[in-house]
């Protein structure tokens, strides 16, 4: 039996730099790591002003001198991501309260700061790059690089737990721990 995609939603203030840029982050990694057919992977932003608007050109720009693609429309945060969504990780405290005052109880996702899975850099949030120079998107990547980073090994980890609690084995289902054969 397949196991349904753990679905990951990042959110920032208008989904345009921070959060699409964690999407296109993401979905690098798990290319790079052979585990793209196992998650769905989605952005958002806690306002509405961009919906349907590409990522900002400056984040594109800097993303793509990284081998990463930013290809998803602005849209905003509902109700119904929350139940939606097994993950959802917010880019700084604002972000964060804004989400938490959508969930109210019971709802399915997880929602918790991305650079709590930082492992190199030591960062309470991710700036908004939106009215600083080009660096700015720099240091945005190179965080969400590592934050990414350490979430998916966290990820990996606790699928890894849960598969062997189940007796199904090592996470991927292979005996070495890989994705499909």
């Amino acid at each position: 039996m397949a196991m349904a995609p753990t679905r990951v939603l990042f959110v920032c203030l208008g989904n345009i730099c921070r959060s699409p840029a964690a999407e296109g982050v993401f979905l690098s990694q798990l290319q790079q790591a052979g585990l793209a057919h196992a998650f769905e992977v989605d952005s958002a932003g806690t306002g509405g002003w961009h919906v349907g608007h590409p990522a900002d050109a400056r984040m594109r720009a800097a993303a793509e001198r990284r081998g990463i693609l930013l290809t998803s429309r602005a849209r905003q945060l509902e109700r119904e991501d929350l139940d939606r969504f097994d993950h959802i990780l917010t880019m700084d405290e604002d972000n964060l309260a804004a989400v938490r005052a959508l969930a109210g109880s019971g709802n399915r996702a997880t929602v918790t700061p991305l650079t709590s899975y930082c492992r190199r850099h030591g960062a309470s949030h991710v700036p908004d790059p939106y009215y600083g120079g080009s660096q700015g998107f720099e240091q945005v990547l190179d965080l969400l690089d590592d934050a990414c980073a350490g979430l998916l090994a966290q990820l990996e980890a606790t699928a890894g737990e849960a598969e062997t609690a189940d007796g199904r084995g090592p996470a991927g289902g292979s005996e070495n721990g890989g994705g499909a054969a």
